[in-house]
């Protein structure tokens, strides 16, 4: 089996690779930094004696995206199934954002991985086959002054992978798509946070375990679920109302 990881880099993308390799699988790589994606590469290999093959992409750039697209179509014609724990942020985010900040945020995360599932969504279809994982973050849960073309970005993207696994409905094709809370990476480290922090590792077998499930659409940790049945029976005036106090 072969697995393509777009966001490989980061503390999810790493240990979704790791457990990839670890039960045999051949994985291509992606991220912006081929530094970060030479030593993983060179890890696996060495651990778990299977075939790795990285490409440095930066995916809040459509042309660079395009260019690897265009010139990887036997590549993409050979996985078995695609995830997506990619994305971008910018500490300056906010509704005031120059436009091009906004543009390559709206890019990074989701513009690219909306090219990318609009390109390998045929090549699966056409073999009724395959796995397509999406990421999105509970950032996208309502409006935030501070994160916010991210956020929205995010919220976009769960909306994609509705329609993705609406469209693959009469198909063998395998849908995911999970909604993250605070995760134990090198982002989150020393940080205060107003709840706890999941475990990157136990996510990552998570994600493994569900490959072959027909659609899910999750929230990790788990309990975010109360969080977000919340949200939705509030009125937006009630968080309004509770902005003004965090």
């Amino acid at each position: 089996m072969s697995y393509l990881i777009l966001g490989a880099s980061s503390g999810l993308g790493r240990e979704i690779a790791n457990i990839l390799a670890k039960n045999l699988n051949n994985i291509i790589i992606i991220s912006r930094h081929i530094k970060d994606l030479d030593a993983i590469k060179s890890d696996l290999e060495t651990k778990f004696k299977v075939n790795v093959k990285c490409f440095a992409v930066d995916l809040s750039s459509f042309e660079d995206v395009k260019t690897f697209l265009d010139s990887n179509q036997n590549l993409l014609e050979e996985i078995n199934g695609v995830l997506f724990p990619a994305g971008m942020m910018e500490p300056s985010d906010s509704i005031l954002n120059e436009m091009s900040v906004s543009n390559k945020l709206m890019q990074a995360n989701m513009g690219s991985i909306t090219y990318f599932v609009s390109k390998i969504f045929p090549i699966f279809l056409k073999k009724n086959a395959g796995c397509i994982v999406g990421f999105g973050s509970v950032a996208s849960l309502f409006g935030r002054n501070i994160n916010t073309v991210y956020a929205a970005s995010k919220r976009g993207l769960e909306s994609v992978f509705e329609s993705l696994a609406i469209t693959a409905l009469n198909s063998e094709l395998k849908i995911q798509f999970y909604n993250i809370g605070y995760l134990d990476t090198n982002l989150s480290y020393a940080k205060k946070l107003l709840l706890p922090k999941g475990s990157v590792k136990k996510l990552a077998k998570i994600v493994y375990k569900n490959l072959n499930k027909n659609y899910k659409k999750k929230y990790y940790p788990l309990w975010w679920v109360v969080i977000v049945v919340a949200i939705k029976i509030l009125p937006f005036s009630f968080i309004r109302f509770i902005y003004k106090f965090i």
